[in-house]
């Protein structure tokens, strides 16, 4: 099962999919999920498979989405002018590659770059470069070569960063990890966990790193009695942070996350969770976030309210061309998930919100 987590997680990391354009994505979803349940979708795309039995509806979601950009001109000399889709800093991107996906879906290579800093004043060269500086350059020697090879307005360009396994053993580094760890552990636990007491709902989001959007909609079509969201965060284990602080260590274990500034998790669930991960000896590490969301800020306010957890892989460097991640704590994150959602039935499922 592991050796298969990792391979289905090497190629959702290589997948171009980001925010409204989550199709390679969602197509592994669908072709991995084939045959463990009925596949639906909202109308923005995030798509869903339900297993037909009794029981509350347990929801396990990943966000197909990655950070990305869009083409938002084409230069007469050819060159491509970009916006952003979800979180960038400018430190990160200059020099890095992109791919560019026209509308046959063929993608083509370039790199972000800028003014060279042989021609920039000091100032200039000690500041942030800001997005609407920076360029693609794709090869393209005028705006009819580029229209030529199908790219337009609009269309999507992803980060492109291989899929590296490092020299300590069980790391890897790629794009995409945010939230890739999400996907393939929504994909595992649909085809792994045997939920004898629930309904189980595997689902991937659409949008989530433009504010959340695709939970709502995913929400309201699924109506699931528990949300359990599958992510990957920052870990804080590098320098500059206290270590003696951190609570997202690579090699620490599945993340499992109390509070942040867009959801408060559900207190009994997160305690379930927490409660689980000890009696099945899954190495684990408890957060609370002073920053960052996930799609349990949607979940937790939809329908009636959906009572919601985080369970997370830390990955350095998010949001950026190379995070890294160790392999076990994507392992336990799995683990974790499908020992809860094998405990889960009526009766605990309606413990987590009984207030009366």
């Amino acid at each position: 099962m592991q050796a298969k987590g990792l391979q289905l997680l090497e190629s959702l990391t290589q997948a171009h999919s980001v925010p409204g354009y989550e199709d390679e994505v969602r197509e592994i979803f669908l072709n991995e999920l084939d045959g463990y349940g009925e596949f639906g979708a909202d109308k923005n795309g995030s798509v869903y498979c339900v297993r037909d039995s009794p029981g509350p509806k347990v929801m396990v979601e990943g966000h197909m989405d990655e950070v990305g950009f869009r083409v938002q001109n084409i230069l007469p000399n050819g060159y491509l002018k970009m916006v952003t889709v979800g979180g960038w800093w400018g430190h990160t991107l200059l020099s890095q590659r992109v791919e560019v996906r026209n509308q046959e879906g063929v993608k083509i290579i370039g790199t972000i770059a800028s003014k060279p800093p042989h021609f920039l004043g000091e100032a200039e060269r000690n500041r942030v470069i800001g997005v609407s500086n920076m360029f693609v350059d794709i090869g393209a020697r005028s705006r009819d070569e580029v229209e030529k090879w199908g790219i337009q307005l609009g269309d999507p360009i992803a980060p492109w960063s291989p899929w590296t396994p490092m020299h300590q053993p069980d790391w890897y580094m790629t794009k995409a990890f945010d939230n890739r760890v999400g996907m393939a552990g929504a994909i595992q636990v649909g085809q792994s966990a045997e939920a004898s007491g629930c309904q189980l709902i595997s689902a991937g989001s659409v949008q989530e790193e433009l504010g959340l959007r695709g939970a709502k909609t995913l929400a309201n079509v699924t109506k699931p009695d528990v949300a359990i969201v599958l992510e990957g965060p920052p870990a804080d284990d590098t320098p500059g942070m206290p270590v003696n602080e951190s609570q997202g260590v690579l090699g620490g274990g599945v993340q499992i996350r109390l509070h942040d500034p867009s959801a408060i998790m559900n207190p009994r669930l997160a305690q379930f969770a927490i409660e689980t991960a000890r009696r099945a000896g899954i190495s684990h590490q408890v957060t609370v976030r002073s920053s960052g969301g996930t799609d349990a800020g949607s979940f937790t306010l939809a329908n009636e309210g959906i009572p919601s957890v985080v369970l997370g892989t830390p990955a350095r460097y998010i949001h950026s061309h190379n995070a890294i991640i160790c392999a076990s704590d994507y392992h336990a994150m799995v683990a974790l998930t499908i020992a809860m959602v094998n405990q889960l039935d009526e009766d605990t499922v309606k413990g987590f919100t009984s207030f009366l």
